[in-house]
Order: C-alpha cells, then structure tokens, then sequence
C-alpha cells in the first residue's frame, strides 16, 4: 500500500486516558494539572534563582539551567494532547500533529539524557581538578557541550518522522497512550515494521543505553578519586556534590527501564499499569528534579529562602 493509501485510511489517531475507563478520564485532570504547573514553578524557580545571584554563574549551575529547561520542554510537548483527553474529552489527533509530538518527545528524552551525561562529566572534572574546574568548563566549552547534545538527539530523532509516515495503516487508530510514541505507533501498521524495530533498537543502544554507561564509568572514576582522599570529611563533601545528580539519574533511567521491562515482559499486566507508568517515565522527572535540586543545594535552597522571606518581610 502507498503512501497515499496509507493518508487515505488514516487523517488522525485516537489517544487513550485511562485504559478501559474513559468515563474516568475526568478524575484525572486535577491531578495532571496540578503535576504541570508544579514543573513550571519548580523548574521556572530554578532558571531564575541561577539567573538572579551571580553566585550561581558557574558550570555546575548551567548544566542544571539546561536540565530545567529540557524538563520544561518535555512537559510541554505532552500537555496539548493531556489537555485535550483528561480536560475537553477530544482524544482525536491529526496525523502530522502526532508526528510532530513524536519527534520532540523522543528527541528531548534524548536532550535529557545527554544533558544528564554532561553534568557527570561537570562533576568529574569538578572533583578531580578542582583548582582549574572553572577554566575547563568555560562558557564556549558548556556552549559546545549544550550544542552537541542538541545536535545529536535532532539527528537520531530527525528519521523517526519519515520511517512512520512511510508506513500504511489500515486497521485500529487508537494510540495506548494519551501521546504519541513510535513504537505504539508503530504496531498500528499493517506491513512490515522491521526497519523501525531495527532503527528504534540502534537509536536507544547508542544514545540512552551509551550514556548509561558513560554516566556508570563517570562515577566509578569519581569514586576511586573520591577514596583516594585522605579526609573523611572531605570524602564525605565530595560525595555529596554528587548526590543531586545521581537523584535526577535515577529518576530518568528508572522508570524508563520499567517502562522498557513491562512493555517487553508485561504484556499479561492491566493497561492501567502499562499507561501509569509511561506518564510516571515522562511526567515525574520534571516534578521531582528541581524539588532534589532545591533541597540537596545549599546555594540554591538559601536562595529561594532568601526570596521568599523577603516577600514576607516586604509584607
């Protein structure tokens, strides 16, 4: 079938709230409302307070202004079609639209993953060569960094597009998620979907799973260093500039290796559990992130502190 067909059949998708319950699909919209605008605050607070005290303006600090940002920007591009089902009850979506969130949901999950080796990468140098950190990480080399990434989750994203639209679909439209997803929109073709399956497969190993293991090898070094320190106490300082990144770490890799795990082991489980835990993978990382950063560091905890009792005084 042609690519026309293919059109012809399918103008839009169906996305899915609550599996099986959409007379419930209402219950849910103060709940994902409220996980919204605690992203924006959370994550808005953060860019502002790095933005405001020059204190801030160091590598560390604008590494996690492009995690906020990125968390940002991944929360908006599920918000039209969550907005759409669990607040107006309009599940449909075009074709091109579906496309469209697609690529920014894939390629800002791989923005978030390159920005969380990054900040490894800030950590080790941090630790390691401390007295020269700042000569390191210069603002052109961040630049370049932020950059990089940019520019590799936009070219192992920029096929994803073609690869869905080259393919006919001809049976059921209805999407298991309230966003799109290439690989739930992938089972929806009627024709042989190997070389998605094969494209999708290289683009995790070498962009989620490579940065996996670069982050794993990031901290082993650190580590090591980390022992080789006589002090306990400033053992114990070391560790503890770290703790907020393998926090936003373990936030991002978990629930997306759960989601991984249920969807390839799963497949007997409810679709209530499927649908919980791919809106946990892209929702809770931008709530929770800048809530750790908030209290794990200290110049940004006495910061907001600071903003706050100022109001309060001011009142």
């Amino acid at each position: 079938m042609n690519l026309s067909t293919s059109q012809a059949n399918h103008h839009s998708f169906i996305l899915t709230g609550i599996p099986g319950m959409p007379d419930k699909n209402p219950w849910m919209a103060f709940p994902l409302g409220l996980l919204y605008t605690l992203t924006l605050l959370g994550n808005g607070t953060i860019l502002a307070v790095i933005k405001v005290d020059q204190s801030l303006h160091e590598p560390m600090y604008y590494f996690l202004s492009l995690l906020a940002l990125t968390d940002v920007s991944l929360s908006m591009s599920t918000l039209p079609t969550m907005l759409s089902i669990f607040w107006f009850n309009v599940p449909e979506i075009s074709f091109d639209a579906c496309i469209t969130q697609m690529f920014f949901i894939h390629g800002l999950g791989g923005v978030e993953s390159g920005v969380l080796v990054s900040m490894a990468f800030d950590r080790f140098v941090a630790i390691r060569d401390p007295l020269r950190y700042a000569s390191i990480l210069t603002h052109g080399v961040i630049g370049k960094i932020g950059i990089a990434v940019l520019t590799r989750a936009f070219c192992v994203v920029f096929p994803v597009p073609f690869l869905i639209k080259r393919l006919p679909f001809c049976h059921s439209n209805v999407l298991s998620h309230s966003y799109c997803l290439h690989q739930d929109a992938m089972r929806l073709a009627c024709a042989s979907t190997r070389v998605n399956s094969l494209y999708g497969l290289i683009i995790v190993i070498l962009t989620l799973g490579l940065d996996a293991l670069i982050i794993l090898f990031s901290y082993v070094l650190i580590l090591k260093m980390v022992l080789s320190i006589a002090s306990r106490a400033e053992r114990l300082k070391a560790l503890n500039t770290c703790l907020s990144h393998i926090c936003a770490v373990l936030l991002f890799y978990v629930p997306l290796i759960g989601v991984t795990m249920i969807h390839r082991f799963g497949k007997r489980l409810s679709p209530v559990v499927h649908t919980l835990m791919a809106n946990a993978y892209l929702l809770l990382p931008p709530v929770l992130n800048p809530i750790v950063y908030s209290v794990r560091t200290k110049q940004i905890r006495r910061r907001i502190i600071h903003v706050f009792q100022g109001r309060k005084n001011r009142a």
